[in-house]
């Protein structure tokens, strides 16, 4: 295995969408919503275990999470956590990684991943990212995951891809990104087979990465080159908690990859979603004659096209419903609320938190 390659998974988010189960002290990446037996951040871990030894992945998470980490991952040693201590979204995390792997082993190329994302022909995928890799080292390029799109899904972001690709037929220059669509636009997109999936998956040598910061976002590059001397040291910690305050929130999509002119996508088909929500929860899963994801514990009448999920040792029945969400905490929240208004919940969080406190978020 190649001793230069890293992973990093990005661990930090609070996957508020999923609430009431998904909270502030167990957010979704450390839970088995698919109820696969394995929580998101343990499946991202082994399916890259092919491809990057267990001493070179790297989490990015918030402080607060890293025992749930190590919990999850025994592979790993404490210094293979790398603790935020606020969230600033994904420049200023994967800028924190890629100096703190730079000490390591300047020569490093990078994977950086989600840690919440689901895959299902694992196979395909670790062929996509071998290849990917590949191209990271004979080229100085920044290097994105797209998935061929099957559906015009308003959901995702969208990546453009020049349709020039290499001999292989897998890799292309990308020609733009897009945010989410609306239902017409996907559609052009899907139609004119130039746009994929935006998966959120990047590789590169921990240098390009640096060198395009230093270039697209000099702020947030500044900011941890002042702190160079400190990454792999015992000031390491001390140093991030003391700089990351003043870093800029701000996507390395919008931050770097949008403007840099050499980004390419590796064009992949793996049967890939972000599970983002309950209602691509309820896409993904089986589904009974009535169209319904249900928990063993769940006895439904005259109900289609619901998702009820509850915890262990509740008992629900269900009548007369069609098309809603239902969903209890094992603390005892339980939400109720139609499929199609799941963006809602951010609302409803709010509307919580105002009126109960902290202690249901």
């Amino acid at each position: 295995m190649d001793k230069n390659r890293y992973c990093v998974i990005m661990a930090g988010g609070i996957g508020s969408r999923f609430w009431p189960i998904s909270r502030r002290t167990m957010p979704k990446q450390f839970l088995d919503i698919l109820g696969m037996g394995k929580s998101f951040i343990r499946m991202t871990y082994e399916r890259l275990r092919p491809v990057v030894a267990d001493e070179n992945f790297f989490v990015v998470t918030n402080a607060a999470y890293k025992s749930l980490v190590l919990e999850q991952l025994p592979e790993l040693r404490p210094e293979q956590v790398l603790c935020e201590p606020v969230g600033r979204n994904t420049a200023p995390c994967i800028a924190f990684a890629a100096f703190h792997i730079s000490a390591v082993n300047p020569q490093a190329e990078m994977i950086v991943t989600p840690s919440d994302h689901l895959i299902l022909n694992e196979k395909e995928f670790v062929r996509s990212v071998e290849q990917a890799f590949d191209f990271v080292h004979a080229n100085s390029v920044l290097m994105t995951i797209g998935v061929t799109p099957n559906r015009p899904d308003t959901g995702f972001g969208y990546i453009q891809q020049s349709k020039q690709p290499d001999p292989t037929g897998h890799i292309d220059r990308v020609k733009t990104f897009t945010e989410k669509p609306n239902l017409e636009m996907a559609k052009v997109f899907l139609a004119s087979g130039e746009f994929l999936w935006n998966a959120g998956i990047f590789l590169w040598r921990a240098s390009d990465i640096l060198a395009a910061l230093e270039r697209y976002l000099p702020d947030t590059y500044g900011m941890f080159k002042t702190i160079e001397a400190d990454f792999g040291t015992r000031r390491e910690q001390t140093s991030i908690d003391n700089v990351y305050a003043g870093c800029r929130p701000i996507s390395i999509d919008f931050g770097v990859m949008e403007k840099a002119d050499n980004v390419y996508v590796r064009i992949s088909d793996f049967g890939w979603s972000d599970i983002g929500t309950w209602g691509s929860l309820y896409q993904y899963s089986d589904k009974n004659d009535n169209g319904n994801v249900l928990s063993d514990n769940v006895m439904t009448y005259d109900t289609r096209d619901c998702i009820v999920k509850l915890p262990e040792g509740r008992l629900a029945v269900v009548e007369g419903l069609a098309g809603y969400i239902v969903v209890e905490s094992a603390d005892g929240v339980l939400m109720i609320c139609r499929r199609e208004h799941e963006q809602n919940i951010k609302m409803f969080i709010d509307n919580v938190q105002y009126a109960k406190g902290d202690k249901f978020i």
